[in-house]
């Protein structure tokens, strides 16, 4: 098991080199690395040890780079997740059974998905599939109301007998 001390500097250590590798000068350097190294073939005539360094020091780069990104990841996505189930909860019309989907599998989150869109289209019409748009439970229920009303009008207007015109 890990110390509490170690994880806060591992934490800490991952975090800031996931920023320097974000950045635009980190690439630059990258690149810059790789051309000296390609410009000093002709100095080790192309050697198999002047090849060996790149795939050894890009391997060991990569390999380690994996572990520090996907730990920033990984507590990125739980601080996320953390966040968007507070405002679930703090939303009196929101549907609290959404906070801990994420640990459902592929398949589950997939049927939850296709419920959402369903009512989405029953709710928004054609133009849920073109735009989102976003609703608290409560718009979502007026606006159902209110194209229930809109519809009853219009099959109320439709319905009323043609006056034949005077002669």
């Amino acid at each position: 098991m890990v110390s509490g001390d170690m994880e806060k500097m591992f934490v800490s250590f991952a975090t800031a080199t996931a920023r320097i590798a974000g950045k635009p000068w980190t690439f630059l350097g990258c690149v810059l690395i790789v051309l000296i190294w390609a410009a000093s073939g002709p100095i080790f005539k192309f050697s198999e040890t002047w090849q060996l360094i790149i795939n050894t020091g890009t391997t060991i780069v990569t390999f380690l780079m994996v572990f520090l990104i996907q730990n920033t990841q990984n507590r990125d996505g739980a601080a996320m997740q953390a966040k968007l189930d507070e405002l679930i909860h703090a939303i009196r019309a929101a549907d609290e059974r959404f906070i801990g989907i994420e640990h459902l599998t592929e398949k589950d989150l997939d049927k939850i998905l296709g419920q959402v869109e369903r009512r989405a289209e029953r709710i928004h019409g054609e133009g849920a599939k073109a735009m989102p748009v976003v609703a608290t439970r409560q718009e979502d229920t007026s606006a159902v109301a209110k194209k229930a009303a809109s519809k009853a009008a219009g099959t109320s207007a439709k319905r009323k007998p043609r006056q034949k015109a005077a002669a």
